[in-house]
């Protein structure tokens, strides 16, 4: 079968919300391939899938253990990164409606300089979601996560580029990991996620690596909306996973100096002049 859009969906235990995302990824004329990659202790998610998995285009695959964010969804990178023009990084507690994969296909197509695109992103409340970021420095999320945000207001604003009114293209140096739609010629020549993150800065990473050789853009005219349930904020396991990671993130990049993100952060801000 041909693929113009393969994705991927990464598993922990994670029931809620899965039917629909499937069904959201599935929901188009283009020829897609959808690989959910489970990282649960067990394959109990297989049988909730059952009929979803009569579906050719769906492909179940359990690893009976936990291997990380990034290296469950280079499992199926490296199956199609081949024979798929667009691959689809998809977190579970996503939804999004018909045309959207459509949209993202034909801005794509239309830009070939763009290796990255990220739609708008709401709660499901309907509150946009500030998912376009500055690269960080260890002060910006030390700030975000551990100082009230009356102190620091100003500051998180600038890194969540605010500014810019999320109304518009723009170039953006850290896009979430939630909906990463990659080409994947651009992953060739980037590469895939760093597995030495387990979870949490493997998006940044990534797309600084991908903005150092292509752009790599949010688009606003289509919307998906994202659950994001901060697991961090609500566990000390996930904020001691994060920490050691964003500490992995700082070791490979720089801490206090970095040049290359004081130069990119720079030009970024510079679009809103």
């Amino acid at each position: 079968m041909e693929i113009l859009i393969s994705g991927s969906i990464v598993l922990y235990n994670s029931e809620k919300g899965l039917m629909e995302i499937v069904r959201s990824f599935l929901n188009t004329s283009l020829p897609v391939k959808l690989y959910l990659i489970d990282n649960s202790p067990t394959n109990q998610l297989e049988s909730l899938l059952a009929d979803l998995l009569l579906d050719q285009r769906v492909i179940y695959i359990f690893n009976n253990k936990n291997i990380g964010f990034g290296a469950g969804h280079n499992i199926a990178i490296r199956r199609i990164i081949d024979s798929s023009d667009y691959h689809l990084v998809l977190n579970p507690d996503v939804t999004f409606k018909s045309g959207v994969l459509e949209a993202l296909y034909n801005y794509m197509q239309e830009n070939k300089d763009v290796g990255l695109v990220m739609p708008k992103v709401f709660y499901p409340n309907g509150q946009i979601q500030h998912t376009c970021k500055l690269l960080p420095t260890p002060l910006d999320l030390i700030f975000r996560r551990f100082l009230p945000t009356s102190m620091t207001k100003k500051k998180i604003d600038r890194f969540e580029l605010k500014s810019s009114g999320y109304d518009k293209e723009i170039e953006v140096p850290y896009l979430s990991g939630c909906f990463m739609f990659l080409r994947t010629e651009s992953l060739k020549k980037v590469g895939l996620f760093d597995e030495r993150f387990f979870m949490y800065p493997e998006d940044i990473d990534l797309t600084r690596r991908m903005h150092k050789e292509y752009r790599t853009m949010f688009y606003p005219n289509v919307s998906i909306v994202h659950e994001h349930e901060k697991g961090s904020y609500k566990s000390f396991k996930l904020l001691y996973i994060h920490i050691i990671n964003m500490i992995k993130y700082f070791n490979k990049w720089g801490w206090i100096f970095d040049k290359e993100r004081k130069s990119i952060n720079k030009r970024i801000l510079s679009q809103f002049k």
